[in-house]
């Protein structure tokens, strides 16, 4: 028995060894890691709605913030919380001191007002955001009627199609360049753009791709001007269109 147990604490040195070794390793590992993949460079790409150092001030928070290989492993295809309008944002190591940040930002149709606050909603009416906030290149839509407005919910509108539209609508001013005020819609069809002063009757939709590849040259000639653009019937063919100046214009 005196012989076993002489063995058995013999062995000792070598399991401290083996786990000094260990511990060794782990340390160097961690100590190449923390001076070799600080981060010195930062591309950020896909933001929108928040600038670059908005972007890095928000991923490169807290401890080893300043870590790529770190950030690399946390934001992996992360769905972010409490942000508003970013979905997902993902790091990636260019060098171990450069990292690029992709944002996923949510696709956003326009927002309404509600009780002094601006609700976001996506291609299927779903409020996804609230804040008190205007944000640019975000139509605001107005026309549309409801009681209610809750956070995470579709708005209780009375043609639920008008989603669709408002989408597609979107797409195109953002094809065009086109950034209206605010977009009306008149029992859920027709359509009126507000720029400043000038405002742009659409009718039901129709030939709106036509009607919207045409505009930025007619506001431009209308700089200036009150009044009411009347694109109703105006296609490729027809070409028709109506300026009804409004009666507070001065004499051109």
């Amino acid at each position: 028995m005196y012989k076993l147990r002489q063995k058995k604490k013999r062995r000792w040195p070598a399991v401290l060894l083996t786990l000094s070794g260990i511990a060794a390793a782990l340390l160097g590992a961690g100590y190449y890691v923390l001076n070799n993949y600080t981060i010195k460079n930062v591309y950020v790409e896909g933001n929108i709605h928040y600038t670059q150092e908005e972007i890095q001030e928000i991923v490169m928070d807290g401890p080893l913030g300043d870590n790529s290989l770190y950030l690399s492993l946390k934001y992996k295809n992360k769905g972010i919380e409490n942000i508003p309008f970013v979905d997902v944002m993902d790091v990636s190591i260019l060098s171990p001191d450069t990292i690029k940040i992709t944002v996923y930002e949510k696709a956003l149709a326009g927002y309404v007002a509600y009780m002094d606050s601006y609700m976001y909603f996506d291609k299927d009416g779903y409020v996804v955001e609230s804040s008190q906030i205007r944000t640019e290149g975000v139509p605001q839509i107005t026309g549309l009627q409801f009681a209610s407005c809750t956070l995470g919910q579709k708005l209780p509108v009375e043609k639920e199609e008008i989603f669709t539209s408002i989408m597609d609508l979107t797409k195109l001013l953002g094809k065009y360049k086109l950034s209206p005020d605010r977009i009306y819609f008149r029992d859920y069809t027709e359509i009126t753009l507000y720029f400043g002063d000038v405002r742009v009757a659409l009718g039901e939709g129709k030939n709106l791709e036509e009607k919207l590849m045409v505009l930025p040259t007619f506001l431009e000639n209308l700089e200036g001007r009150k009044g009411v653009l009347r694109m109703e019937n105006y296609s490729r063919e027809s070409r028709t269109t109506v300026f009804e100046k409004d009666e507070t214009e001065s004499p051109g």
